[in-house]
């Protein structure tokens, strides 16, 4: 039998529309597959996230690392609303706790010939940063923002007063991580003066400086106190993670999260070592915890060590170079306080920018003008 032109076609139609629908059925269930196996898989993932020992150490070191960020109520959906106000005050309840293990001050600051101030590189897993070394403790002086109404950013507070190099300071009021730097948290003392006080004279405020002597004083104190122990430049943060030379922070689960990273402690021969990590920056640096800065410092001797504010504002300057890389996609950050130091340190004068300013009712959100 001889097909005329309209069946063969016709035939040829059938065959193709039946080859489309058998291979539209085969990506059909090819897609309804991979689908099912994703769902596997996210389901496998999710159990093992929140139902295993493994995952839960790693999601809370997730909630631990938004706790220190601006996203801090997205830990909520990791551990839970309950857990994290819980686990924050537990934070807080601890840094006190080791805030009040006392230092036997094991330091020897005499005949501090060793003048030099010198930077070191260094890399772990999942981070890079460097460690300033000041050997003599008295060059170190803290310094405030020069603008009123205003933070400084680090580099500038370095070129103004012609330091040598200079790190981020203390704890200050920043409404959504957007603040204008100027209304510090706590307290400040540069020179042997009190500056600035949020708190009552008798009331314990967290603290990291230098006393006149060049010894590092770290903890828990009152402003009271801190006068009468003839300390010198101040700030406040917390929390004081190594004393006597023993590491507090026990493991990694208990290192407050992965962060950009800056810290302060003393080394027996009275070198202080400022450690700066730089962090989330995937490819280059994600951070990191403070068991792994305890780390870092006590394999090069510390003796003492306490955290400084972190985050955005870390920074690293010298020779009138910024030497890290601060996190903040807009800059380095406007600040009330640095650590700087100096050829000549008995010659910065810091005066008070915060008096006859009613800090009571500062607004920090509020910027006048356009950085």
């Amino acid at each position: 039998m001889t097909l005329d032109s309209n069946q063969g076609l016709s035939l040829q139609q059938t065959r193709t529309s039946t080859g489309k629908n058998a291979r539209k059925k085969r990506r059909n269930r090819k897609i309804a597959y991979t689908l099912l196996v994703f769902i596997f898989l996210a389901l496998a993932a999710l159990i093992w996230f929140y139902g295993t020992a493994s995952g839960s150490t790693l999601r809370y070191m997730m909630a631990d690392t938004l706790i220190t960020t601006q996203h801090r109520h997205w830990a909520k959906y990791l551990i839970g609303e309950d857990e994290l106000n819980r686990r924050v005050a537990d934070y807080e309840k601890k840094f006190d706790e080791m805030a009040q293990i006392k230092d036997q001050h094991n330091i020897d600051l005499e005949n501090k010939a060793n003048k030099n101030v010198e930077v070191e590189d260094i890399e772990g897993k999942n981070y890079k940063g460097h460690i300033l070394y000041v050997h003599d403790p008295k060059m170190i002086r803290v310094v405030t923002t020069s603008i009123v109404g205003q933070g400084e950013q680090i580099l500038s507070m370095v070129q103004r007063t012609k330091a040598i190099a200079g790190v981020n300071g203390g704890a200050f009021d920043d409404p959504n991580w957007d603040g204008n730097g100027f209304k510090p948290a706590g307290i400040v003392m540069s020179g042997g003066k009190l500056l600035y006080s949020d708190v009552g004279m008798e009331d314990p405020v967290n603290v990291v400086g230098i006393d006149k002597n060049g010894l590092m004083v770290a903890g828990r104190y009152k402003p009271s106190e801190l006068l009468s122990m003839g300390v010198r430049d101040a700030v406040t943060f917390q929390p004081k993670f190594i004393v006597n030379g023993k590491g507090l922070i026990k493991n990694q689960a208990d290192g407050w999260g992965i962060a950009p990273r800056t810290c302060m402690a003393q080394k027996q021969d009275g070198t202080i070592m400022f450690v700066v990590i730089d962090g989330r920056q995937p490819g280059y640096s994600i951070g990191a915890t403070l068991y792994d800065v305890q780390n870092i410092l006590l394999d090069r001797g510390a003796v003492t060590a306490a955290n400084l504010d972190g985050g955005s504002s870390s920074v690293l300057v010298k020779d009138n170079q910024v030497v890290n890389k601060p996190s903040s996609s807009y800059g380095m950050r406007y600040l009330p306080t640095a650590f700087l130091v100096f050829s000549k340190p008995d010659q910065v004068a810091v005066k008070n920018i915060w008096e006859n300013i009613d800090m009571d009712h500062f607004n920090s959100s509020y910027k006048p003008f356009n950085p």
